[in-house]
């Protein structure tokens, strides 16, 4: 399988990065310098406000916009201000998670091994904790999405290429998502032979699968080097800011994203090349000769035929290669999918075409939506199907095809209407939220008004105007299309008004006008303005 990653960063406005998985685009990222990004970055904080019917307090931590803290995001050494003891608090939420895979284990059903150190089952009321006033060290989670601030928390953590490093952890680990037993427990020697220092917490990234000691050492050590710098920070000032911010996207991306089977990471712009080189010298030195310079006079983007496909990821109806489509409607509350057959043909078997689109449907699915960075509740409406094995195999495919996304997943069963629900991480706006703005005709309903629907809004403020004796003149600007219907199918009403009413009605119309605007000036016999109650 051939797997190239682009960087595109020639206009110093926007930073575009695409990996390609055989020539067909299969991840995007898009970034922007006038879009302040806050996701990732550590800052001093301070309380502002405490509100306890949601059990949160917002944060000020110095960009303008106070973030929003949650009691299950502050981290349990926190509690020691409300008068409670963190490692009480520890070994009660423990002996709780060994209870709950008792209670598993004796029913057959549910998680079967405790899992222990993690967050606090039991947490105190947020109010006892914090006061107004009170300092905090935060990282931002997620991204402010429209009125909302950014999401806070306390739970630190600071990505390296195979380590991260948690200082509230004070132990260290291996992602479960590195499955291999054998694997597991050598990763784990191998940190603890580092000898990291005490308080300090490590965990092994998916990334660092089956890497040496040397490489997981170099990472450590870059780690402690940013770990030192934010605690001088911390020491230096009091005031809300910054203590630590994110790598730029070329970095965040190459550290996050690159893996082995990635052929070669092309960049074609020289200052940026060598920005990556010299990180690549630094934590990957194996690997430097993968990237390359991209120099030639044809865009790097429109070379592989980019650009089209980047245009179309936003259109509502997305073609499947063997026919039939899904449309994605993306609301205020959730993601709703649909898949059509359309014009898919297969055997004479109803239910095994449809198992065969739902199957191709499952995998573009999970390609739309990394794509497109959609997040939040997705609800999937796939081609109804009888059996049972069916539904179970379509499940699995959609598991499958969302494997690979950094974002966290949950994808329920189908439910008794036929719909595969799931959620999908959201850390910041999704790609079409961060590139487009609402329609100032229609404010992004997609939708406008009719030109009949239009002409009868013209007549009842006609009707209006004509109870006012003053009124001798009225000027209407509307939409071309709005004025040639009033004059052909309205103009018997618009005369008889002009004659109940003593009044001369003028309809101009311009194609410079949005479809639904309505303009309506009325004069009296001086020329002055008068103002009807609408």
């Amino acid at each position: 399988m051939k797997k190239e990653m682009l960087i595109n960063v020639l206009q110093p406005e926007e930073c575009r990065i695409a990996v390609l998985e055989n020539d067909r685009l299969d991840e995007l990222y898009i970034e922007r310098k006038s879009v302040e990004a806050f996701a990732g970055n550590i800052y001093r904080g301070k309380i502002v406000n405490l509100e306890p019917s949601i059990q949160a307090a917002f944060v000020d931590f110095g960009v303008g916009r106070n973030g929003f803290l949650h009691i299950s995001d502050v981290e349990p050494q926190y509690f020691r201000q409300g008068g409670y003891d963190p490692e009480e608090v520890m070994r009660e939420s423990d002996e709780m998670a060994e209870a709950a895979a008792k209670r598993a284990r004796d029913s057959g059903h549910g998680r079967k091994h405790a899992f222990k150190g993690g967050r606090p089952r039991v947490k105190p009321p947020i109010q006892e904790i914090f006061r107004r006033g009170d300092e905090v060290l935060v990282q931002v989670i997620k991204e402010g999405i429209g009125t909302k601030g950014p999401t806070l928390s306390t739970y630190i953590s600071i990505p390296g290429r195979y380590l991260v490093l948690m200082p509230a952890l004070g132990r260290v680990g291996v992602s479960r998502k590195i499955e291999d037993d054998d694997d597991r427990k050598r990763l784990k020697r191998c940190l603890l032979s580092l000898n990291p220092p005490k308080g300090l917490g490590f965990i092994v990234r998916t990334a660092g699968a089956g890497r040496s000691e040397p490489e997981l050492q170099r990472d450590l050590e870059y780690l402690l080097r940013l770990w030192k710098a934010i605690v001088r920070r911390v020491k230096g000032s009091n005031d809300p800011g910054v203590l630590y911010e994110e790598s730029d996207l070329i970095i965040r991306t190459i550290r996050d994203i690159y893996s082995e089977d990635i052929d070669q990471i092309i960049i074609d712009e020289r200052e940026s090349y060598e920005k990556a080189k010299d990180f690549l010298r630094m934590v990957m030195p194996r690997v430097v000769d993968r990237l390359k310079l991209h120099d030639g006079a044809q865009p790097l983007f429109h070379k592989y035929k980019l650009e089209e496909e980047i245009m179309r990821i936003n259109q509502r109806q997305v073609p499947l290669p063997e026919g039939g489509s899904i449309v994605i409607d993306p609301t205020e509350a959730l993601v709703a999918i649909d898949v059509n057959s359309g014009n898919f043909r297969g055997t004479d078997a109803a239910e095994e075409n449809a198992f065969r689109l739902n199957m191709a449907a499952a995998k573009e699915i999970a390609r739309q939506l990394r794509l497109r960075d959609l997040g939040g509740v997705i609800v999937n409406d796939f081609i109804d199907m009888r059996k049972e094995s069916h539904r179970r195999k379509l499940e699995r495919a959609l598991r499958d095809a969302m494997a690979n996304d950094r974002a966290r997943t949950k994808i329920l069963r189908t439910s008794p209407f036929g719909l595969i629900e799931m959620t999908r991480q959201r850390i910041r706006p999704s790609l079409k939220r961060s590139i487009y703005t609402d329609c100032p005709c229609c404010q992004g309903r997609g939708l406008v008004k009719t030109a009949e629907s239009m002409s009868i809004e013209v007549i009842r403020m006609l009707a209006l105007a004509v109870q006012n004796k003053h009124i001798e003149r009225v000027t209407i600007r509307v939409n071309d299309e709005v004025a040639a219907h009033l004059n052909n199918k309205k103009r018997r009403e618009v005369m008889e008004m002009e004659d109940v009413g003593k009044m001369a009605v003028q309809i101009l119309g311009s194609e410079g006008l949005f479809p639904e605007h309505l303009e309506m000036d009325c004069r009296d016999a001086h020329g002055e303005r008068v103002e009807i109650d609408s």
